[in-house]
């Protein structure tokens, strides 16, 4: 049976103008460099002011708020209170970015020639035939970041018979990989890790009988050697330990990722920091990487355009839609200028609470890291959890501490005898430190490692410590052991 019924309940909707305030406030300072370049194409009411006529605004210190600092989750999104009609109306020098003279910080990568190019240049220079160059390039172009060939050579065949008609046989390839196998860098274009390894021996300068024992033990028992099993190896090969030594210390010197080295791709992953800090006498000094970023203002020629209509008692149709077209990129102009400012006093905001409540970290270093988590943050400053989320994500900031993600400072922690947390991340460093000072004959077990923390006053379980060393890529303590 149908029946009508009332129901009263609260609901939040984002506006348009929240939804951009929060897809700005997760770009990084590259990120939102791109960005504002896209809007100047997309907006003809924006433009990029190249002469900055707001007042420079000072590095934050930790510590200090700005003078509008009231700020409470209600009106986290309150950008209404930013600007409005008559202040563009009146002043169309607003602009998204206040600072000005300053020195730029752009950190650009030298030039290097990548490991494609390396290879290429080479290949090119070896008597080979026309399908022998096609296979490789095709080779060379399937490439991990490794140097390893990942693709199986009768696909590579396959498609270049597919794709550019070339008769070729998986034989040819096997005679251009060898090619390739042997150019700068030795063992590049291996299969394996086994592969890469012997090659170098076969095409290096080393003691012709302690090479010849290296290549025996990779060919016939790699498994031994991955696995450490030393006693078993010197045991099937007739070894003494000393010769052993000689030959796992020849081992050592060779390449295991020969695509690694002085290449472009090894700069791909360079990282701008969106924050500066500094420490001037006893001050903590905060600068939001922003300084290179277009700055961006309204177009005073189309403000005069909409004032001009907007006097008018009588227009006509075109005006009209003129009017409305100039209104609504004004309309967007200016809320995509607001946002940007708020997104910077937000980070500015997250930045400094970050800054007080791990100011041991940023004097001492990482093994003065606190736990905390987001929720700590979000009381501080009085924003949402996934506002602190959107800002901590991706960002980085430099310190005399190295330049480290957001992210890095928020961890848990375990309890200590003394009735303290500690967060995690120290806790790995001590693993770290504990391991490498190990005597490497007989390394320390999980449990072993276990109990030294717990003498030191961490409570922590043998499982515990097996995920933060795998966490940290250690291998267990078998695979730790040499002679």
């Amino acid at each position: 049976m149908l029946s009508l019924s009332q129901r009263l309940s609260q609901q939040q909707k984002l506006s348009p103008q929240q939804i951009q305030y929060q897809k700005l406030l997760q770009l990084n300072t590259m990120a939102l460099e791109q960005r504002i370049k896209t809007e100047l194409e997309l907006n003809p009411i924006l433009e990029e002011d190249l002469e900055l006529k707001q007042e420079e605004k000072e590095p934050d210190e930790v510590g200090e708020e700005p003078e509008d600092s009231d700020y409470s989750e209600e009106d986290e999104f309150g950008l209404e209170d930013y600007m409005n009609d008559e202040d563009y109306f009146d002043d169309p020098s607003y602009n998204s970015n206040t600072q000005k003279d300053q020195e730029s910080f752009h950190p650009t990568a030298p030039q290097r020639e990548s490991l494609q190019e390396h290879l290429l240049n080479q290949l090119y220079l070896l008597q080979l035939d026309e399908p022998s160059i096609l296979l490789g390039e095709e080779i060379i172009g399937n490439l991990d970041q490794d140097g390893y060939l990942k693709q199986d050579l009768q696909t590579i065949v396959s498609n270049l018979e597919m794709f550019d008609h070339t008769n070729v046989t998986l034989q040819d390839a096997e005679n251009v990989l060898k090619e390739i196998q042997v150019l700068d860098p030795i063992g590049i274009a291996s299969r394996s890790l086994q592969e890469c390894l012997i090659i170098q021996l076969q095409h290096g300068t080393f003691d012709p009988y302690y090479s010849y024992l290296a290549e025996e033990m990779l060919k016939n028992h790699f498994d031994d050697f991955v696995q450490k099993r030393f006693d078993a190896t010197m045991q099937k090969m007739s070894l003494t330990s000393e010769t052993l030594r000689a030959v796992l210390d020849l081992i050592q010197k060779l390449n295991p990722k020969p695509g690694e080295g002085n290449f472009e791709i090894a700069e791909l992953n360079q990282i701008t920091p969106d924050f500066l800090l500094e420490k001037v006498d006893d001050n903590f000094i905060i600068t939001l990487n922003d300084r290179a970023m277009p700055s961006v203002t309204v177009n005073a020629a189309y403000i005069e355009m909409l004032n001009a209509n907007k006097g008018k008692k009588k227009i006509s149709d075109r005006e009209k839609n003129t009017y409305k077209f100039l209104r609504e990129k004004f309309e967007s102009a200016k809320w995509f200028i607001a946002c940007i400012e708020q997104r910077r006093e937000t980070l500015l905001k997250v930045m400094r609470a970050i800054l007080e409540k791990q100011v041991a970290f940023f004097e001492k270093g990482p093994k003065f890291l606190r736990p905390m988590i987001y929720k700590d943050i979000a009381e501080e400053i009085m924003m949402d959890i996934s506002t602190i989320s959107r800002v901590v994500n991706g960002k980085f900031v430099q310190s005399m501490q190295g330049v480290h993600e957001l992210k890095y400072f928020f961890s848990e922690g375990l309890a200590t005898d003394s009735g303290e947390e500690v967060s995690n991340k120290h806790i790995k460093e001590r693993i770290k430190e504990i391991i490498i000072k190990e005597d490497k004959q007989s390394p320390l077990s999980d449990d072993k490692i276990a109990e030294i923390l717990n003498e030191e006053g961490i409570h922590i379980a043998r499982r515990t410590v097996a995920k933060y060393r795998e966490q940290l890529r250690l291998p267990v303590a078998r695979l730790r052991k040499t002679l």
